[in-house]
């Protein structure tokens, strides 16, 4: 079994620019996730596991292993995840949206499967953990760890960085053409619910890590993420776990549906969080959302364990602000963290209600989404999970770099509004994007 030294020792300096030197420096792939002002780094591949619709590949210390899966993907994630020789692994990485194509209860029937790496995980050669106060290093080899000292032995500043204007109001009228089609689709009874999206191209290469450093600063998610896998890369804001699990086997996700502009000044966003905690189509588009939670929840969780903990409360991240409850459970003793994700998966609120018919609804009228509206995760060998939903983020690839951002179409929707609040959600990452 292949094992790691770990050693830990005060560091009590700026975890976001520490954390953003160790990305920029990285040699391959990386995932840096924040998740309760803790920033883990992890880098290099002592193992990877990917995914598409056939097949399972995992690889580790020089031995690969390729089979075809079937049944639930669940399965074959935890089965090649638990099959790696290696002591006390965390895995890092990301689900694309179209790991919904693999679950039997959501997806499109007669849908052609998805094409592509849908999964994507590394074991990292190094891990990092800085929360301002302390860091953690785990290592499976001396020269990695040294790497990591020499380079926390200077202190990292806040980098000066000077951002880039974007306008994120061109093409609306294509976008509320489809609002416009969903809303007649949804009072002609096919679904209650979709989200609908749209994308914004930027004309030249991002710098991710200052954008993540200079958006960070600026932005109050639930977690955050700076990324680059096998070729892409993405930075975001994320306002929502999707779905955590920790060592005791507790669950919860947080649905926040229902949006307002938020950092308008304090009269403003008051009279804004007023408007949002009494509109109507903002309280139902909520209370369907946490209902589906409900009872998506209940057949992974021990019986009577479901419970809505807090309801329609509000949560201001970055540039809008939500209404958000937390549904919380115990997970039954014979399922697993990659069960609690399937069951959740996609999130509602980035999917819609319900989920099988709001696919399809989105197969015919988004463009195809990649990462967008999937999950950017990290999970552990004691069964814990704990997966971002991946939104307000800007994403790169060899075609050129983008953002995106969507709004959930109800019966009352209005076309105009529901671009005004794509714009809105793009505020929280638009004024940051740092050029090349």
């Amino acid at each position: 079994m292949i094992e790691y030294d770990f050693e830990s020792f005060v560091f009590a300096h700026d975890p976001i620019a520490s954390a953003v030197g160790l990305a920029r420096d990285a040699v391959g792939d990386y995932v840096l996730y924040e998740s309760g002002g803790e920033w883990c780094f992890a880098a290099g591949e002592l193992a990877t596991v990917t995914m598409d619709a056939r097949r399972i590949h995992s690889r580790c210390d020089g031995t690969e292993h390729v089979q075809e899966w079937s049944g639930s993907p669940s399965v074959a994630l935890h089965t090649a995840l638990a099959s790696l020789p290696i002591e006390d692994w965390h895995a890092y990485g990301q689900v694309n949206f179209g790991f919904a194509e693999l679950l039997p209860h959501v997806r499109r029937r007669g849908a052609a499967p998805p094409s592509g790496t849908l999964v994507r995980l590394i074991v990292p050669r190094v891990e990092v953990r800085l929360d301002g106060h302390r860091v953690s290093i785990r290592s499976v080899a001396a020269a990695d760890r040294d790497r990591v000292r020499a380079h926390l032995a200077t202190p990292a500043r806040p980098g000066a960085h000077a951002a880039v204007r974007i306008d994120v109001q061109a093409e609306g009228s294509a976008y509320r053409t489809r609002v416009a089609q969903a809303v007649k689709e949804i009072r002609q009874g096919q679904y209650q619910k979709v989200i609908l999206s749209r994308s914004v191209r930027l004309p030249f290469p991002v710098d991710l890590p200052a954008t993540y450093e200079l958006g960070r600063r600026a932005n109050t998610p639930a977690r955050s993420f700076l990324l680059r896998l096998d070729g892409a890369a993405a930075a975001g804001f994320s306002p929502e776990v999707i779905v955590t699990v920790d060592e005791d086997r507790r669950v919860a996700t947080q649905p926040l549906a229902g949006t307002r502009a938020f950092g308008r000044g304090a009269q403003a966003d008051a009279a804004a969080r007023a408007e949002l905690e009494t509109d109507p189509k903002e309280i139902y588009e909520h209370a369907v959302s946490v209902r589906t939670a409900v009872e998506e929840m209940r057949p992974i969780c021990a019986p009577t364990s479901v419970g809505v903990e807090e309801f329609m409360g509000v949560r201001e991240r970055g540039s809008v602000q939500h209404l958000a409850s937390l549904v919380q459970g115990v997970l039954a003793d014979d399922r697993t963290a990659w069960d609690a994700l399937e069951a959740l998966f996609p999130a509602v609120t980035a999917s819609g209600i319900p989920k099988r018919e709001s696919l399809d609804a989105i197969a015919r009228m988004d463009e195809p989404r990649g990462l967008y509206s999937g999950a950017v995760l990290r999970i552990s060998h004691d069964g814990s999970l704990d997966a971002a939903l991946v939104l307000r983020a800007v994403y790169q690839a060899a075609d050129g770099a983008w953002l995106r951002a969507g709004a959930g179409i109800v019966a009352d929707s209005d076309p105009e509004r529901e671009f005004e609040e794509t714009c809105e959600k793009l505020a929280s990452i638009a004024p940051y994007i740092v050029r090349e």
